[in-house]
């Protein structure tokens, strides 16, 4: 009966003859008559959000029905039963207490569903009939706003994708701090944003082909009107009330309107409460932050480290000293999003530099930030209309600390250090005596049983609790009265929600009963009595407390009302806030750890002393990491390609250069003795061996493809990081992409960018005698009768061996397995090449046999014959740079052999 419902709804008289018309006319009423209307309501709504379940409020539950009912049962592990909805219908039911919505909203949000939460918007008492009901809001991922739900130190991002040609419209809001933003970028660079944002919800038109985040929700597609250029400039304009787009800078950017306008839709259709928080459009360009592909966010363990992502072993893990809520968030937006402009980046570093110069001025500082709540989301709460007496409570006490914080910048500050951030800091003076005057210090959570606002603040509240207390001292002591005027020791005065106040007299005493005592029950062992003007005390009590409840939460929100109007303020502050928070947090670390700030400049080297790895220096004994030296330039020592066997340090020593720049530009203080950084543009990073079952790609062609992406994107001012590029495929093809890369990172105009080259192939090492800016280092180890020891330390030259059945044998192989090896081993080095694909003794020969072999496949015997060999008609500029070096090594060659 209810699918037939949905026909019977959906008559089109075109549609049909007269006599089916009228035939399906007869069974649509003979379907009311059948149904309740409590379930023809439901069947209507249900019908306007079919792709959501349906929380549909009926008294003190929320009840889902029919495949709903099937749904929650199953997903909440609640009891699935049935109820009669009309004559012969059992329609399946399952419902939650609406006291405990957040924690199962909570459970179907992270297992991906929408909820549209249905209320009751009359009140009993004014209906006769069916209560009027409506969906108030439809949650979904990015649009939660329940505390219970989200993740205090993470932005909870709904964004918006469109694409037209090879550009990009990206939008995204946090509903819960009322950040909105656009951007209008190319679409390569699409995925790192949207790596950057890890949105919880991602909309795009229907029929867009949108590449997902790495991480997060699958892309939910809508209709493509809510993205139509039009539609969306209207929906914006009207939002904000102008009449153009250009104060918020995408007045010609279409796509990134676009997108944005599509989130204000969405907003008004899922969460029209929202809207009223989102008060600006901030349009930021991609190019003034480092843009960190994915694969690069992954294999420098930014947010989360290990083989299994554990956030306790990831960058972020180890920065994040920050004290509140709001500074936290700060960090991990900053991580993702280093600097480019150097003047941004040595403001924070002076900011850092002047709380790392004083404990007493950092301890003042953290003492005072540990009062301070989330500002940003309370103050969302309250525009809300969702914020509790303690939120605002919270609220009052986190803006008290306000004038205590600008003090102290003002105080001790250098202007230039740090003493702009405490222009942004109000003292916000009537918004805390307002909410002191008004609220309690310490008050209930929710307004049932009153006790919110304070006395004085309301001279009609005072006089409904004055009358209320009377009423109370009246019932409270009219036991005593009443025992003293009948002479009845045991009478009692109680209480109870049928009867209310009564008088209870035990059967041997109801002789003594005054002729005023109307006996309302008889109990077994005695009588309940009233008297009327006890009653009328009642009355005054019960409509006093109704009236107080209601005046309390008018009240309460007329405050919230006049907090709202400080709204953008208490954002400003809040913000400054938790910068100050965050530049706290980067000092006390710094201080902690053994820091130092770093020299920022333009110019095209990197100089680190004794750097070191801020994770695995975090992980290891204190004292016991080995740090190392780092040069790197455009001009010199521009391709590092550094040897030595696995566990040696190689992948780390990779990557703590790539992090310590990746923190400097972030305006933090960096593990080392010294570092001067050449601003970097951007930090690519090809690491690990992995393979993308999703995308079909096998180990090797995803390294192809992040190689390629490096290739195509590094500019003179990149950072480039390498580890075993070529490991994917044969010997010989492996060695022969890993040259080539080399040499086109070397001599490309283009790119000739800075180069971390880790390889196992030692026959790169001859690139370092051919190119001039290419140099060797290797991971120094120690052998001891067979055993290694590394050393950790970093040193000019090539390794002159792999140790890998060593290694093996470390990691644990067993016993047997090891033996065999050193045998295999010993056979090829003996010259036996019984391999059947005739590569493997290729593959284990030591490389001093390996690079002789190479040779005699490669080698020329002057450069004259070089030269008169090449065919330059069909060679490339690249080639010929790479043959020019070659040429040159060779001459000079001669030029020895000749003397």
């Amino acid at each position: 009966m209810e699918g037939e419902l949905n026909v019977y709804t959906n008559i089109h008289p075109s549609s049909h003859n007269h006599t089916q018309l009228k035939y399906l006319q007869l069974r649509r009423q003979s379907f009311n008559v059948m149904t309740t209307p409590a379930r023809q309501q439901y069947l209507r709504i249900k019908k306007q959000h079919q792709n959501s379940v349906l929380l549909f409020r009926m008294g003190d539950f929320y009840e889902t029905f029919d495949d709903d009912a099937r749904t929650i049962s199953r997903e909440l592990e609640i009891a699935l039963t049935s109820r009669e909805m009309g004559k012969g219908q059992r329609i399946p039911l399952a419902g939650i207490p609406y006291h405990s919505l957040d924690s199962y909203l909570a459970r179907l949000i992270k297992k991906g569903y929408r909820v549209a939460i249905c209320e009751q918007t009359s009140e009993p008492s004014a209906s006769r009939s069916l209560l009027d009901r409506e969906v108030v809001r439809v949650v979904t991922p990015g649009t939660v706003v329940e505390e219970s739900i989200l993740n205090q130190d993470t932005n909870n991002y709904l964004a918006a994708v469109v694409i037209e040609g090879d550009l990009a419209g990206l939008a995204s809001v946090d509903i819960t701090t009322s950040e909105f933003c656009t951007t209008q970028l190319p679409l390569d660079e699409l995925p790192a944003e949207l790596g950057r944002l890890a949105p919880a919800e991602l909309i795009a038109p229907e029929g867009q082909d949108t590449p997902p985040p790495d991480k997060g929700p699958e892309v939910t597609y809508i209709d493509l009107v809510a993205f139509h250029s039009e539609w969306t400039k209207e929906r914006l304009l009207d939002h904000f009330k102008v009449s153009s787009l250009e104060p918020y800078g995408c007045e010609k950017l279409e796509l990134a309107s676009r997108a944005a306008g599509a989130i204000v839709d969405y907003l008004d259709k899922n969460q029209k409460t929202a809207l009223s928080q989102i008060t600006s459009l901030y349009t930021y360009s991609t190019k003034s932050h480092m843009s960190i592909d994915p694969s690069t966010r992954r294999n420098l363990e930014l947010f989360e480290g290990g083989r299994w992502g554990d956030k306790n072993s990831s960058l972020l893990s180890v920065l994040d000293n920050t004290t509140t809520s709001m500074g936290g968030r700060l960090l991990k937006k900053w991580l993702g999003q280093p600097l480019l402009d150097i003047d941004n980046i040595l403001r924070r570093l002076d900011a850092v530099d002047w709380c790392y110069q004083s404990a007493l001025r950092r301890g003042r500082l953290i003492s005072l930030l540990k009062s301070v709540s989330d500002l940003e989301r309370l103050i969302n709460r309250v525009r809300g209309n969702t914020a509790s007496p303690r939120d605002l409570v919270a609220l009052q006490t986190s803006l008290h600390q306000a004038p205590q914080i600008r003090s102290i910048l003002e105080a001790d500050a250098d202007k230039i250090q740090i003493g702009w951030l405490s222009k942004e800091i109000s003292a916000h003076v009537e918004i805390t005596e307002l909410i002191g005057a008004a609220i309690k210090t310490d008050p209930p959570a929710t307004f049932v049983d009153g006790g919110v606002i304070r006395e004085e603040f309301s001279d009609e509240l005072d006089e409904l609790r004055h009358s209320s207390h009377h009423a109370r001292q009246y019932i409270a002591g009219l036991e005593k009265k009443e025992r003293a005027r009948t002479g009845i020791k045991s009478l009692k005065v109680g209480y109870n929600k049928i009867f209310g106040y009564y008088i209870e007299v035990s059967k041997t005493n109801t002789h003594a009963v005054p002729d005023d005592y109307i006996r309302r029950q008889t109990l077994v062992g005695g009588e309940r009595y009233i008297t009327p003007e006890m009653k009328e005390y009642e009355s005054l009590i019960l409509s006093a407390n109704e009236r107080i409840i209601d005046l309390e939460l008018s009240l309460f929100r007329q405050v919230c009302r006049q907090v709202s109007d400080s709204a953008i303020q208490i954002m400003s502050t809040a913000s400054a806030i938790a910068r100050v928070d965050l530049f706290v947090s980067f000092a006390d670390i710094a201080v902690r750890n053994g820091y130092v700030r770093p020299d920022l400049n333009n110019g095209l080297t990197i100089s680190i002393k004794q750097g070191r790895h801020p994770v695995v220096e975090h992980m290891l004994p204190s004292g016991t990491f080995v740090p190392n030296d780092t040069t790197l330039s455009n001009q010199k020592n521009q391709l590092v390609l550094l040897t030595g066997p696995n566990m040696a340090g190689k992948s780390t020593y990779l990557r703590q250069v790539a992090v310590i720049i990746l923190m400097a530009q972030i305006g933090s203080f960096v593990p080392a003795e010294s570092a001067v950084i050449g601003l970097v543009d951007r930090i690519f990073t090809r690491v690990g061996m992995q393979d993308d079952l999703t995308a079909g790609q096998s180990t090797f062609m995803v390294e192809m493809v992040e190689t390629a992406s490096i290739l195509n994107h590094a500019t003179p001012r990149s950072l480039v990081i390498l580890d075993e590029i070529g490991r994917g495929t044969s010997t010989y093809d492996g060695l022969a992409i890993a040259r080539s890369v080399a040499e086109y990172i070397h001599n490309h105009p283009r790119l000739g960018c800075k180069t971390l080259f880790a390889t196992h192939y030692h026959e790169l090492t001859d690139l370092a005698d051919i190119l001039p800016r290419a140099i060797n280092l290797n991971v120094a180890v120690s052998e001891d009768q067979g055993k290694i020891i590394f050393l950790r330390q970093i040193i000019p030259g090539k390794a002159d061996q792999s140790y890998g059945v060593q290694v093996a044998r470390l990691a644990g192989l067993p016993n047997v397995v090891i033996k065999r090896a050193w045998e295999i081993l010993a056979e090829l080095e003996g010259g036996d090449h019984s391999s059947p694909d005739g590569e493997l003794g290729m593959l284990h020969r030591p490389s001093a046999q390996l690079g002789e072999q190479l040779k005699l496949i490669t080698s020329t015997p002057s450069a004259l014959q070089v030269l008169m060999s090449i065919d330059i008609d069909s060679m490339t500029p690249i080639e010929a740079i790479t043959k020019l070096f070659e040429l040159q090594r060779l001459a000079k060659n001669d030029d020895l052999l000749s003397d």
